[in-house]
């Protein structure tokens, strides 16, 4: 599946899921099943020629600036991996019809160990809120904003500055939705 950023958000970048379904046709994706307007895309790939999620991401990318002329950040992880990252999320006694779009799962382009002070989290701290709770497993960054990630100073300029990554976030909630989703279209 893969993750877009920055596309449908206030007007800028605009994609219709429709198109973007069709332009995946075109790369020879199957199944191909998108969820909401923020560029959540399942699809199966049976491309010999590409291997791996970056080379499928890069694939996405260039297509995406072929057509449309900007730039998108294309983040492809396997439902495999998306299960991983929620089965990790290190928050106890979530309830996700309360709690679920105030925790966001930050998925990371490279690991953020590969930063100066090799210390992630210390870099990130200046910006949280008391009630904020911040954790990285590997190339996920969980973030509990308990009164809503939009009153958070954690933003994902100050993600991408510090940790010197790309990254593109869910929520809990659609992180939930996306599992299903990609359950149903693998059987």
């Amino acid at each position: 599946m893969s993750l877009l950023r920055g596309i449908n958000v206030a007007g800028q970048k605009i994609i219709k899921m429709a198109d973007l379904k069709m332009l995946y046709q075109q790369l020879s994706f199957e199944n191909i099943q998108s969820y909401i307007q923020s560029g959540n895309v399942i699809f199966n790939s049976h491309d010999n020629e590409v291997s791996d999620c970056s080379q499928l991401a890069k694939k996405i990318n260039q297509a995406i600036f072929a057509h449309y002329k900007f730039e998108v950040p294309v983040f492809v992880i396997t439902p495999i991996d998306l299960q991983n990252a929620r089965a990790n999320l290190p928050f106890d006694n979530i309830d996700v019809a309360t709690d679920g779009s105030k925790i966001l799962l930050c998925f990371l382009s490279d690991f953020p160990n590969n930063t100066i002070s090799n210390n992630p989290i210390a870099l990130l701290t200046p910006y949280l809120k008391k009630n904020e709770h911040l954790h990285i497993i590997g190339k996920v960054l969980y973030l509990h904003c308990e009164d809503g990630y939009g009153r958070s100073k954690l933003t994902h300029s100050n993600i991408e500055k510090k940790l010197k990554v790309n990254a593109t976030s869910r929520n809990l909630k659609t992180v939930d939705k996306l599992i299903a989703l990609a359950a149903k279209n693998i059987s």
